[in-house]
């Protein structure tokens, strides 16, 4: 199949393809592991439903029937991947929301650990690079919650593993999902093209098919709302700028990933410097969201997947990096 995507839309680099043996027991072990610290960190506010969390809340019940259209509040229904993946899980959807909210954060850490791997740190800047993520201030705040952000970095963190390890495409098809969750992540697909990290027929046709899926959720599947405007205005900054709860939010969601991956960012792998071209665009839509309505400590979260690769590589010398943890590494473009 792989063979087949790599005929039809070629690669403009050479992304390397070196087998390695995969350390599958281990890998195993810590995936379990994180999976139980997860529902550990994030049990103690396990399905609440506060602010936004409420509306994502009520389109997986309006998808069930439980709710009429009357109950939705524009834009929250038009991320509709995650609240219909909880309608379709049997049970009481809050419990639903809950479970796959936390399935999604043990996923995250799961692929930012193997992402960490694939880059060479090894076995231990592997383990760092999961409990980075889980060991955070949003996954014990944000995720217990009934929100889509959880599947917003889960999906992240699939697109920056699919391209640590030379697989362009499915970098495409991650981004794509991320769309479905939150819509500003099809920035990543236009960064992908933008970068030359995918060839251009396939660097085109994962946004158009982003694009159509907004389309077809916002006129189509969940038609109808009122309009929304989000209005930038200099009223709303100075309010930001004097919200200390969002601070305090943002600074604490920044906890040590952020400044160990500006530490990192020196002596990070060659393949890694692309991704900070990407962070910045992915800081675009928050700065914008700031401008227009509140913002909290979610907009640092959903750059984790890119700082933590960052913050590992800040870590290495403490953590003694393994000449044979990771395999040969895959080429980014600079």
């Amino acid at each position: 199949m792989m063979n087949l995507l790599n005929f039809l839309f070629p690669a403009p680099h050479d992304y390397s393809q070196t087998a390695v043996r995969s350390p599958w027991r281990p890998l195993l072990a810590s995936a379990a592991g994180f999976a139980a610290l997860a529902l550990a960190v994030m049990w103690w506010r396990w399905g609440g439903t506060v602010e936004d969390s409420l509306h994502y809340f009520n389109t997986a019940r309006y998808l069930r029937g439980e709710v009429p259209a009357s109950a939705l509040v524009a834009p929250f229904p038009y991320r509709l991947l995650v609240p219909a993946a909880a309608a379709a899980i049997p049970g009481d959807v809050r419990s639903s929301f809950a479970l796959l909210n936390w399935l999604l954060v043990s996923a995250a850490a799961c692929m930012t650990a193997l992402s960490a791997w694939r880059l060479g740190y090894g076995h231990r800047g592997a383990l760092a690079a999961g409990l980075l993520l889980i060991l955070s201030v949003p996954t014990f705040w944000y995720a217990p919650y009934l929100l889509v952000d959880p599947g917003s970095v889960c999906a992240r963190a699939a697109f920056v593993l699919a391209l640590v390890s030379g697989q362009p495409w499915l970098a495409a098809l991650a981004g794509v999902v991320g769309t479905g969750v939150r819509e500003e992540n099809i920035v990543l697909l236009f960064w992908l093209l933008a970068a030359r990290q995918i060839g251009w027929r396939a660097g085109l046709a994962a946004p158009a098919a982003a694009a159509a899926w907004i389309l077809a959720v916002r006129w189509w599947i969940i038609g109808g709302l009122p309009s929304y405007v989000w209005k930038p205005s200099m009223a709303q900054l100075l309010a930001a700028l004097g919200d200390t709860r969002s601070l305090a939010s943002i600074a604490l969601a920044a906890g040590l990933a952020l400044p160990l991956a500006l530490l990192g960012m020196r002596r990070a792998a060659p393949q890694l410097q692309p991704f900070k071209r990407l962070l910045l665009v992915l800081a675009l839509p928050p700065l914008y969201a700031a401008l227009s309505v509140r913002v909290d400590g979610r907009a640092v979260w959903g750059l984790y997947p890119m700082l933590i690769p960052f913050a590992v590589a800040a870590l290495a010398p403490w953590l003694g990096r393994s000449a044979g943890g990771g395999e040969a590494e895959p080429r980014l473009a600079a």
